[in-house]
């Protein structure tokens, strides 16, 4: 498949809308040019057992993301000239290749919005290449609605974030109030074209194959929030909906300078979440032990970002 990045020219990739000439090497919102730039493309054991199987998930990151929350966990990677290192289409292929022949149960493409245009190549040309495990497109939820079909042709997984229910929440985290709307309407534009995540495994004996799951993070003090989400989720989509519920949150520097965000989750603040998922009657559902350890924060510098996370969902 020949490169076409066009698209980047006046780039309307993601919900910002920046219109960008990041072929000029000008940086959108997302903090990136044209030239497509990754952190991490390894194994990785951490994700929910539907993902990590036995094998791991073979993830890729992207650098730059367009969300800006204030709390980003991939803070090291997310922002503008951030951890990570440019790479050609042609090195980027030969990498995941070689990354999907070591046996991991799928290509898990993290951060990807913002670099469409080469994950699509990379798509393309991984399957003329004979590749068959499942692609997964792992997104926060702030998607451009309009462009979900184009990427469920390459895509047989999706793993969106719901972040925020409320509209002011959403403001102060990230800058957009209209980010529960535009979330939404992706998360209809995913279920339409692939359903729910199948199969559902909580051992990770048998790994998805295709489908949605739906991630949402419990922030501290944010527990009215998270309910809504759960909430507003069970409205649209019913108990059967795939759902992580995750307490992984550790506050970053930027949260403790700012006074906000600025401790760990509660036991009781999870635990009130996790009522509400059982009062929902949602029926496939990963939660997360609530642990003081640190192991949730990735350190990008490091060989393996995740150390120590293979058991971290049930």
């Amino acid at each position: 498949m020949p490169a076409d990045f066009q698209s980047y020219k006046n780039c309307h990739l993601c919900p910002r809308n920046c219109g960008v000439d990041r072929v000029s090497e000008e940086r959108g919102t997302c903090g990136e040019s044209a030239e497509c730039r990754i952190s991490y493309c390894g194994p990785h054991f951490g994700e929910e057992p539907s993902f990590s199987g036995t094998k791991g998930s073979g993830t890729i990151f992207f650098c730059g993301c367009s969300s800006h929350c204030i709390f980003c966990q991939n803070i090291q990677i997310s922002v503008s000239g951030g951890e990570g290192r440019p790479i050609s289409s042609e090195l980027l292929f030969d990498e995941v290749r070689s990354l999907a022949k070591t046996g991991v149960h799928n290509l898990n493409f993290v951060s990807p919005d913002h670099f469409w245009p080469h994950i699509r190549k990379l798509c393309h040309d991984l399957r003329s290449e004979g590749i068959e495990i499942p692609f997964i497109y792992n997104c926060s939820g702030y998607q451009e609605p309009g462009l979900i079909s184009e990427i469920a042709e390459h895509m047989d997984i999706f793993m969106p974030d719901f972040k925020f229910a409320e509209p002011g929440l959403a403001r102060y985290c990230m800058g957009d109030s209209a980010y529960p709307e535009i979330a939404l309407a992706a998360l209809r534009e995913m279920f339409k074209s692939k359903g729910f995540l199948r199969p559902f495994d909580t051992d990770g004996e048998t790994v998805a194959e295709k489908g949605v799951l739906v991630r949402h993070l419990v922030l501290p003090g944010q527990v009215a929030n998270s309910i809504s989400v759960l909430e507003i989720l069970h409205r649209e989509f019913g108990p059967c909906l795939p759902l992580s519920v995750m307490s992984q949150y550790r506050p970053i520097p930027a949260c403790q300078e700012r006074g906000n965000f600025a401790r760990e989750l509660l036991r009781e603040e999870y635990d009130a979440v996790c009522e509400r998922v059982e009062e929902l009657g949602f029926e496939n559902v990963y939660v997360q032990e609530l642990s003081p350890e640190t192991k949730f924060l990735p350190d990008f510098n490091a060989k393996s970002p995740f150390p120590g996370n293979q058991n971290s969902h049930k």
